[in-house]
């Protein structure tokens, strides 16, 4: 048993750096995990390249990470009920679990939470806050959820994107049986989203993206959607007028906006839904003042809401979906890389790497 852990340190927009930390000694109440796989999203390409999250200082990215319990506590072993040799996933929040927010079930919303998974910095001890590390150090306030360990682990670390599928899709969406979705963005998240509104039993599911994007328009077929939507390019289509042909005037019951920095989808979003339909914002636009025509949202009577990450709900229904093996998950996964190729992952699901067609990428660490 080494007494350092190697990570890869995020200290500058575009630097990546491996460094090492001195291993925690674990008392009772918290313990050890030897991370597995850690899976990338959009966001963190979004940080890597300056445009999120730089004000915390170094910090070892990852907030999708999945292991196995190497060490923990006795109280900590009784409070999560896990063991050594477990597999869990681990939420990026970590709440204070005592106060009222916690105690009433909008953990999320946690005024007292200091740590999160990825996303606090090194300067914090024991550093060892993310999943780009060979380790990391579970606090006791730390949320976990049991993962099959017979999954290969570059299908048990897609519980995140799930989740997010799962939880803007089905838990905010509310998409129901014979619903019409449109979903906006062919991502990660977007295809979850197909996954988890074809489990809900939706009617009808659309999904737009680029022209570049073409082999995810084609996933998105083999996990359920009925329609695709080119946006760009010599064969761009209309989304709002698509919408309105394939429904027959009828237009969504339910519209997520998953895009990345992009302004005019939200537009595009509250056109294409039904009058009083739901509308789910979770497109991040790195702090850019985006136009709302509030008059839209007004004279169509529609429900706007914004996705802020997943719960405990979203994670156990989409490790669940993970389990039952209904989807082929394994075609989402595209790129496996070491600790050492951190930067190169996160270039590569940016689409940054000539020749390079990703969808979902992860970081194994002992790879």
């Amino acid at each position: 048993m080494t007494d350092m852990v190697r990570a890869a340190v995020q200290v500058a927009p575009r630097q990546i750096e491996l460094r090492e930390f001195p291993r925690p000694a674990i008392g009772a109440d918290d313990g050890l995990l030897r991370v597995e796989a850690n899976g990338i999203c959009g966001s963190d390409v979004e940080s890597y390249r300056g445009h999120l999250g730089m004000g915390r200082g170094p910090t070892i990215p990852g907030h999708e990470p999945m292991g196995i319990i190497e060490e923990i506590g006795d109280r900590a072993a009784e409070r999560w009920g896990v063991q050594p040799g477990d597999r869990v996933a681990l939420e990026v929040i970590v709440p204070c679990r005592s106060c009222h927010d916690c105690l009433t079930g909008r953990y999320q919303s946690c005024r007292n939470r200091r740590y999160g998974h990825g996303v606090t910095g090194i300067d914090v001890a024991p550093s060892l806050w993310g999943g780009f590390a060979e380790h990391l150090y579970l606090t006791p306030g730390a949320v976990l959820h049991k993962v099959d360990k017979t999954l290969p682990p570059e299908l048990a670390v897609m519980f995140n994107p799930l989740g997010a599928g799962v939880r803007w899709a089905v838990h905010l969406g509310e998409v129901g049986l014979g619903d019409t979705l449109l979903v906006l963005g062919a991502g990660q998240r977007g295809l979850a989203a197909v996954i988890a509104a074809r489990a809900a039993g939706a009617g009808t599911i659309i999904i737009t993206g680029l022209e570049a994007d073409a082999h995810k328009l084609a996933l998105a077929k083999e996990f359920g959607a009925d329609h695709t939507v080119v946006v760009d390019g010599p064969d761009a289509e209309d989304t709002v007028e698509r919408v309105r042909e394939i429904t027959d005037g009828a237009m969504a019951d339910v519209v997520l906006e998953l895009t990345p920095m992009a302004a005019a989808p939200v537009t595009h979003a509250l056109l294409a839904a039904k009058h009083g339909g739901r509308v789910v914002l979770a497109g991040l636009k790195g702090g850019a003042e985006v136009p709302l025509k509030t008059d839209l949202i007004i004279n169509r009577a529609l429900t706007v809401r914004g996705a802020y990450g997943v719960d405990a709900r979203g994670y156990a229904e989409a490790i669940a979906i993970i389990e039952s093996r209904r989807f082929p998950l394994e075609k989402l996964h595209t790129h496996t890389f070491g600790l050492e190729d951190t930067a190169l992952a996160i270039e590569t699901l940016g689409g940054e790497v000539q020749g390079e067609s990703a969808v979902h990428v992860s970081v194994h660490p002992h790879l």
